[in-house]
Formats: C-alpha cells, sequence, structure tokens
C-alpha cells in the first residue's frame, strides 16, 4: 500500500514545548557559536540549535521519532533537524530532503501568524497547499518536492525542518 502524500498530526506536547521552543530559540538564534546554512536573500534557512540550548527539544524530538517510526514501519530512527526562521516577505523555494539516507522528512510548527505562509507540497503535476497550524507535525515523503509560499504578516513564523533516517550508532537520537 503506496504512503499517503502527507500525514498532518497534531503534537499532544503542543501547548506545554511551544513557549519554550519559542523562547529558547529566540534567547539563542544569534548566539555566537550556533551554526547556520543556506544564506538565501540575506536570511538562514536553517538554523541549528540543539537540546543543550533548548532542553525540551528532546521531548519534541522523542514525539516526532515515535511518530515517524509508525509511519514508517521501520523501527531504530534517528532524527536530524533545525530551525527555520521565516521574517515577513519571506519564502521557501521548492526542494526536496532525499540526499542522503532519509525515510521521512517532516515540519513541526511552532509560531504561526495568519498569512506568514503555506506549506506546499507537490505531487506531479499538482500542488497541495497547506496551511499549518501551530503544534501541527506535517511529515512526508523524503522526495515529495515542497516550498513554502510568501510571509505576508507582518510576523516571523518558526518551524522545525525534520529529517527520519537509520541509526548508524546507539547513541544517535
Amino acid at each position: 500500500m503506496a504512503m499517503p502524500l502527507f500525514h498532518k498530526i497534531h503534537s499532544q506536547s503542543a501547548q506545554k514545548l511551544n513557549t519554550a521552543l519559542l523562547a529558547g530559540f529566540l534567547q539563542h538564534e544569534n548566539d555566537e557559536n550556533i551554526r547556520k546554512t543556506h544564506l538565501f536573500e540575506g536570511r538562514y534557512e536553517n538554523i541549528y540549535l540543539n537540546h543543550q540550548h533548548i532542553p525540551q527539544l528532546n521531548l519534541l524530538m522523542t514525539e516526532a521519532v515515535i511518530l515517524a517510526e509508525e509511519i514508517t514501519a521501520t523501527p531504530g530512527l534517528r532524527a536530524g533537524y533545525w530551525f527555520n526562521y521565516m521574517p515577513p516577505g519571506s519564502i521557501t523555494l521548492p526542494h526536496t530532503h532525499d540526499d542522503n539516507d532519509e525515510l521521512l522528512s517532516a515540519a513541526y510548527y511552532i509560531y504561526v501568524p495568519e498569512n506568514s505562509g503555506d506549506l506546499i507540497l507537490h505531487s506531479g503535476t499538482d500542488k497541495l497547499q497547506l496551511q499549518p497550524q501551530e503544534g501541527d507535525f506535517i511529515l512526508f515523503k523524503p522526495d515529495v518536492s515542497h516550498e513554502v509560499s510568501k510571509n505576508n504578516s507582518a510576523y516571523y513564523r518558526l518551524s522545525i525542518g525534520i529529517n527520519f533516517g537509520l541509526k548508524t550508532n546507539p547513541e544517535q537520537r
């Protein structure tokens, strides 16, 4: 049976976690030692904070891995993740996450003001536009091309991108 184009699941812990995730991100996003990649139009699309910066990321990633293992029917997955801070006027161009050994990809939404951009999934010539809500996981195959429409709000949007693959050593999450 083929996997659906996406799964949208609301986090059981969203109310508890999102306030702490947002506060931790804002506190540490400009720390000197924070790795940032994918510079596009003056904005780094990927900002790498971890559980040492924000301890609540452990809870979120545990929940994410459980969901991914259920969807893929594959035990022993690990998650790699990054924050995506999207100020007003920003977009994310179409791309995929099938560069390495990924089995599933996801976006988790922390702060989503109205009109701050939709997730657009491409399936052949079709485009599926999803309006995420705070606390949503949207999970999809890593080879699904996706983008984010323009943030037309006056506020930033904050999400976490996640890729799931097989653990290569027992210490990986």
